[in-house]
């Protein structure tokens, strides 16, 4: 998504962008920090920050039939995971926000996001929500597919999952919102135009996987919706935080924005 920005292929009209690299649970608590004007984040801990940071209509991660996946090395289904501990990437990811939402009351173990792939190898839990590549490449772990998120989501509801959004400070102000989305709007589009290049980009950061799981993992998550949300996506955020909240987990939001 930042390639372009991060390269200079595009345009920030007077915005200057320092990028910083972190997993998203530390971004997560960098939000509540307030650290960051702008910043990536989980959907699940929007409705903390909301009084701070519009969500930005550009940049989201969406899945459309898929999403986070649940992981073990014994054939489970999502019933089985009400009496097992599950390693989760973090407590306000989204990934956890749908697993609270649909097996309440389990027992979890927050553990960085790339040690639970190993974790559930081990034996060190009964389970693990992956978020990260390990979605494409679980089965060469000699692991078991338990339960996909945007499958489950889909099925629910009928609608893409919106996993991880992009925030922006309301406090600086219509100008510089309106030139840093469009900024981000612009690296997006620069980068699904020029896939292999921006691929070759994103390969650094795929810890060892083949270009061929990149570009499958990239496909996933970077889309239209990605572009700009749309009606349906905006509508999907609207309502997994809307079940969150029903289910006790996040605060209620009485009007989400989105900006760009």
């Amino acid at each position: 998504m930042f390639w372009a920005l991060k390269q200079g292929y595009v345009g920030a009209d007077g915005i200057e962008f320092e990028h910083v690299l972190e997993d998203i649970q530390t971004l997560n608590q960098a939000a509540l920090e307030g650290r960051y004007d702008i910043t990536a984040i989980s959907l699940h801990a929007y409705p903390y920050v909301a009084n701070q940071y519009f969500l930005m209509n550009v940049g989201a991660s969406v899945g459309d039939g898929y999403g986070p996946i649940v992981v073990a090395k014994e054939q489970l289904k999502l019933d089985d995971l009400g009496g097992c501990k599950v390693a989760i990437p973090g407590s306000l990811t989204t990934a956890a926000l749908l697993l609270k939402i649909a097996v309440p009351g389990l027992r979890t173990e927050e553990m960085r996001f790339d040690q639970i792939l190993e974790s559930v190898r081990r034996g060190y839990v009964d389970a693990g929500l992956v978020i990260h590549e390990g979605q494409v490449t679980y089965q060469r772990e000699g692991l078991n597919l338990v339960v996909d998120f945007g499958k489950w989501w889909k099925t629910e509801t009928g609608l893409p999952l919106p996993l991880g959004v992009n925030i922006i400070r309301r406090a600086l102000g219509e100008e510089i919102i309106a030139k840093s989305v469009s900024a981000i709007r612009s690296s997006v589009v620069y980068g699904l135009e020029h896939r292999d290049d921006a691929l070759r980009f994103a390969q650094e950061f795929g810890r060892d996987l083949v270009q061929p799981d990149v570009d499958k993992f990239v496909s996933m998550y970077v889309n239209d919706y990605t572009v700009d949300w749309g009606e349906t996506g905006r509508a999907a955020a609207r309502e997994l935080l809307r079940r969150g909240a029903e289910a006790g987990i996040v605060p209620e939001i009485d009007n989400i924005e989105f900006v760009g």
